[in-house]
């Protein structure tokens, strides 16, 4: 286990208000706690000094991509699985996800000796398909959506008579989610925001009530992306169309849950919207400055603070990198857009004299500004310059936009037109 808050100390006494009527209850909570400990990792809570520089903000990280499976979501998971009956467990468990609650829930069936079922979208990332499979559940990829994978799984509880593990719209599920909450408010009492992504709403659910049970003043805001702003548009009284896909997939709901929907719209201060350039740059910095990979879900809670600068400042404010379940090629790719936005890699369109010994010096050039060549393309035909020309692509590592400039300069300065090439 991870250094962490014992779970009988994670959720102080209860204030009644706003809390009255809510299910689940914080006393729910703290059962979930005690049912979970010792099963599940007590995360880090960690303030992270850059971030909260960049941020202008006192930035606070719980790391639940740090558990087995990746994800908060095994905490909601094992809750519902621990307060099954006999004869439930006996006939098995299903489950529908985009990845993280299929992985929570297959690992703890098969430490429970439960049987499990999932059901998958199609494009869900292999990395948590193989991880699925790897805890010995069946594996169904269904459909392109989320949606689409719920409703091939509610015919499957139909005609197997299968117990259904939802992924967020369930009293059990959100009361274990909320002890992410529980754990933060026990180890920083006097945080003044959390900042959480939204796609069912369970997590956020779980927080709030969590939460709001030690310090009703607290504020909490949901992030969704706006390629799938379903549970904004449903607190916001809009309309609002959903995409076909999304970096963030694991918060990529169509429908937010019924329950969800209730405790959003009664305990959360808002819903912000993020873009794809939002997250990924969420990612990068998280992987450059804190040393850790999150997937677009888990990078969401950051990229609305770099999105919203005016709302979280001078505040303390906690995040939640709710997983690091993300494809290797696509963080790899991920990086390199990085790189481009940094300034830190470029490429670059040089014209030349078609004559032996140019392109060498065009290189040697780059060379000694300092910056390093990745790859060059050498164009004769398809170019609109003048025979006996040539017109070369570069792609160079540099310093950063500053460094760009001084390698422009130095071909400029050499007889060699230079300009940096965006198309």
């Amino acid at each position: 286990m991870l250094r962490g808050i014992h779970s009988d100390t994670v959720l102080a006494e209860p204030h009644p208000q706003p809390l009255a009527g809510l299910r689940p209850t914080s006393d729910d909570i703290r059962r979930a706690a005690q049912r979970i400990a010792g099963q599940v990792e007590v995360t880090p809570f960690l303030h992270s000094r850059t971030l909260s520089r960049i941020a202008q903000a006192e930035v606070w990280l719980k790391f639940e991509n740090l558990q087995f499976t990746a994800s908060f979501k095994e905490r909601g998971a094992l809750n519902r699985l621990s307060t099954l009956s006999a004869q439930e467990r006996s006939r098995g468990v299903i489950a529908m996800s985009a990845g993280n609650h299929a992985q929570g829930v297959a690992f703890h069936a098969q430490r429970m000796g439960i049987p499990a079922v999932i059901v998958m979208p199609r494009f869900a990332p292999s990395v948590k398909v193989e991880r699925t499979r790897g805890f010995d559940a069946e594996v169904i990829l269904a459909g392109d959506t989320f949606d689409d994978a719920r409703v091939e799984a509610e015919q499957l509880v139909q005609s197997r008579g299968l117990t259904m593990v939802h992924p967020y719209d369930d009293v059990d599920v959100i009361a274990g989610q909320g002890t992410v909450g529980a754990e933060m408010l026990a180890a920083q009492p006097d945080l003044q925001c959390l900042c959480v992504a939204v796609g069912g709403g369970g997590l956020i659910s779980g927080v709030a009530i969590a939460a709001r049970s030690v310090r009703p003043d607290i504020e909490v805001i949901g992030v969704q992306t706006d390629r799938f702003p379903a549970m904004y548009a449903a607190v916001k009284g809009v309309t609002m169309p959903c995409a076909s896909a999304t970096l963030a997939e694991g918060i990529a709901v169509k429908s937010p849950g019924a329950l969800t929907t209730a405790i959003v719209r009664r305990l959360v201060d808002d819903v912000l919207l993020v873009n794809e350039g939002d997250i990924e740059h969420a990612i990068v910095l998280l992987l450059e400055i804190e040393k850790t990979v999150v997937e677009g879900a888990g990078a969401a809670g950051l990229a609305a603070l770099l999105r919203h600068p005016g709302r979280f400042r001078g505040r303390r404010v906690g995040l939640i990198l709710s997983g690091g379940n993300i494809e290797p090629m696509m963080l790899a790719d991920i990086i390199e857009r990085g790189m481009v936005r940094a300034g830190r890699l470029a490429r670059i369109r040089v014209t030349i004299r078609d004559i032996p010994g140019e392109l060498a010096r065009a290189a040697a050039i780059v060379g000694q500004a300092g910056a390093n060549i990745e790859e060059v393309a050498h164009q004769r035909a398809f170019t609109t310059l003048p025979v006996l020309n040539a017109e070369l692509e570069m792609e160079v590592q540099t310093r950063g936009p500053g460094h760009i400039e001084q390698v422009l300069q130095a071909l400029r300065a050499a007889g060699l037109p230079a300009e940096l090439y965006s198309g």
